[in-house]
């Protein structure tokens, strides 16, 4: 089986008490199935955020964004793997899709 990504990190402790146990904040490394990583932002049920270095949070269920973000990952990339993502889930299930998608 192909993997999709090197590694996925739950970063729970960098949610205040307000997110706690509403919001899922995880870290994607190497992520070289592109498409299918998008897909599976998609079939989210709830809202899935790219959490950027300055800590802006971009809809990464909106179209636009995603090519944005595409625009800005693969600035000085040549093997079509983005590096790294910062992604914030509003729904634990979708956390449990992209965990699943990261295996």
């Amino acid at each position: 089986m192909k993997e999709n990504c090197d590694r996925i990190t739950t970063l729970k402790k960098r949610q205040s008490s307000a997110e706690r146990g509403k919001r899922g904040l995880m870290k994607i490394t190497n992520i070289r199935d592109i498409e299918e990583f998008f897909s599976v932002v998609d079939d989210c049920a709830g809202l899935v955020w790219l959490v950027t270095g300055e800590g802006d949070r971009l809809n990464l269920k909106s179209k636009l964004s995603q090519y944005v973000s595409l625009a800005n990952i693969f600035t000085g990339e040549a093997d079509n793997t983005i590096p790294e993502l910062e992604i914030m889930v509003s729904d634990p299930e979708d956390m449990k899709k992209l965990m699943r998608f990261a295996e």
